[in-house]
């Protein structure tokens, strides 16, 4: 194997890249219009352009994607996470296409990629799992059926889906209806499939994961469990290894689990099986079949790097480790997301003009931005990830204060606040963790907003670069020119200010009865026409941006007398979406 590209972008891509380095293997990047001068395209060896910012356009783009790699002489494909990593008929492009996969075989993304089918075969492997429908949903009464048969909560879940997308909790009844309608548009937005299913939803359970690592020649081993059970929006936020109190019967027993499904599925690479703990006993929710985000906390406590593992078996060797090894220390990562957790974490797109990550002892930062990169809505929202190890859990939650102290990010809003919040809280600081343990007890009100960086006043000379494109593929050309810079210094930083205060989902208005775009995205959904009455708090309509759907209620009680957008409306920030009077 003596080069690969990277058929991704962001913070994993840059980890790709490293990886292969390390290997002494070229690396080839991918990009869209929007990210020609990311970071991951100036780390590869070379960089390509395979469409505009549309995911669907890029980093989807399967034709253009294998027609760079056949120009650009690659000879495998990593696909990261998210966007094709999962995609079992990308998969078997590439092989056909004679490149080397690093990845699991088609057929085994195929069983477990469809989570419905994954189901079933969980089930055959002996792996209980929460009680669900294994077929399709037609309707929104096959939920309703369900419900009055198991008892609410339910959940719905996106069939091709993962990391919480298309997921929808209900706990009423009259909820469903809009839930269903609103799972499927998620889930064909995120997976190009609208399939959902629905299973009993567990209050108060652990989210704990399993990562599993298996070669060609029939081995397989287990690394040890994370909890994930820190989340928002069913999303994680924050991820650690060893889970807090785990016992080594318990670690052993979600190990069996866990090999005995990858077995049954002929799995090879690196794979995460993720369960339910509630009552002590395990319940099988997903096999994802990829490397995922929070693999780091996994490479930090047990000593192996991930990444590079998944090129030897996709070379066909050994893996390099054998049997579980014991967990040394402790490590927790923080998802730095552009989002506010004062208005329910809402997505917040924007230009970071502060950057400034961490360091020292015991502090990992995995980011695929600098200061001056832009969080897009047309991806993910994820800034950077920020792992911390210390010699036990305590040592790892007092280095991870410190370290979010020092991590400065302008510009946009962010979780930092959320994370500080997190790390002052006492069952969180206890242990004593579950996936509700978020949104059901923690009050990011008061946490504060983004800063914003004053322009520069002086003129200064200084080494500058363009970037441009030759049949396709991206080269930086250096130069000098004139910038502004503020005299003796960067740029000056506004003071923070508190969010104002705002119903959840709501909009910030331009005025009485004006509802205007909390941010820049697309309108999926208009729940009323001009001319109708609303009451206060009531929905209006459904902003999607970063492929999340975000619920805009009405400031007040009233007639909407002017209804300015439509569905497949893309609006800006600060647009006046409607007025009610």
């Amino acid at each position: 194997m003596e080069s690969i590209l990277i058929a991704n972008r962001g913070e994993i891509a840059v980890r790709i890249i490293r990886a292969a380095r390390d290997l002494g293997i070229r690396t080839i990047a991918v990009y869209s219009e929007l990210d020609r001068d990311a970071v991951h395209t100036s780390m590869a060896d070379e960089a390509w352009n395979v469409g505009t910012a549309p995911a669907a356009d890029s980093y989807l783009n399967v034709p253009r994607i294998l027609e760079v790699a056949a120009e650009s002489k690659a000879s495998a494909i990593h696909p990261g996470y998210g966007f094709l990593a999962e995609n079992a008929a990308f998969a078997q492009s590439v092989i056909d296409a004679g490149l080397i996969w690093i990845g699991p075989p088609p057929s085994a993304i195929q069983m477990m990629g469809d989570k419905i089918e994954s189901r079933i075969a969980a089930e055959a492997a002996k792996v209980p799992g929460v009680p669900g429908t294994n077929e399709p949903l037609t309707s929104a009464d096959q939920v309703k059926a369900f419900a009055k048969k198991h008892g609410m909560p339910v959940a719905i879940k996106a069939a091709a889906g993962g990391g919480g997308r298309g997921l929808k909790v209900i706990r009423d009844i009259e909820e469903i209806d809009a839930a269903f309608e609103s799972a499927g548009r998620e889930a064909k937005a995120w997976f190009g499939n609208p399939a959902v299913y629905v299973e009993r939803y567990l209050e108060n359970a652990r989210h704990i994961e399993a990562q599993v690592l298996f070669d060609s020649h029939g081995n397989g081993v287990f690394l040890g469990e994370r909890d994930c059970s820190l989340q928002r929006r069913h999303q994680k936020l924050v991820e650690e290894a060893p889970a807090p109190g785990f016992t080594p019967k318990l670690r052993a027993k979600l190990g069996r689990l866990a090999l005995s499904l990858g077995h049954a599925a002929g799995y090879e690479s690196a794979g995460t099986v993720e369960f339910l703990y509630s009552d002590d006993e395990f319940y099988f929710l997903e096999m994802n079949t990829r490397i995922q985000v929070e693999h780091t906390v996994t490479e930090e406590v047990f000593g192996v790097d991930l990444v590079v593992e998944q090129i030897r078996v996709a070379r066909g060797e050994h893996l390099s480790v054998t049997q579980t090894p014991e967990p040394v220390g402790h490590t927790i990562e923080f998802r730095i997301n552009a989002e506010d957790p004062s208005r329910d974490f809402m997505p917040n797109p924007g230009k970071l003009v502060k950057y400034q990550e961490p360091a020292g002892p015991g502090i990992r930062v995995d980011s695929g931005v600098v200061q001056g990169s832009t969080i897009s809505q047309y991806y993910d929202n994820m800034i950077a990830k920020l792992i911390v190890s210390g010699r036990d859990r305590n040592e790892a939650v007092q280095r991870a204060k410190r370290a979010l102290a020092e991590f400065e990010i302008g510009g946009v809003d962010t979780t930092i606040g959320a994370h500080l919040l997190i790390l002052e809280n006492k069952p969180f600081l206890a242990g004593d963790v579950s996936t509700r343990l978020v949104e059901d007890t923690m009050n990011f009100s008061a946490v504060g907003r983004k800063t914003a960086a004053v322009l520069p006043e002086d003129e200064e000379l200084t080494e500058r670069s363009l970037t441009v494109e030759v049949g396709g593929r991206r080269f930086t050309v250096k130069y000098w020119a004139k910038v502004l810079t503020a005299p003796g210094s960067g740029t000056r930083v506004a003071p923070r200010r508190n969010a104002p205060k705002l119903s959840k989902g709501s909009a910030l208005g331009g005025g009485e009865g004006v509802v205007s775009a909390p941010m820049q995205g697309t309108i999926v959904k208009v729940h009323h026409k001009a001319g109708d009455s609303v009451e206060a708090g009531e929905a209006v309509c459904v902003l999607e941006a970063m492929k999340m759907e975000n619920e805009i209620t009405a400031p007040n009680s009233g007639e909407i007398v002017d209804l300015k957008v439509q569905v497949g409306d893309t609006v800006s920030a600060g647009s006046i979406l409607m007025v009610i009077r």
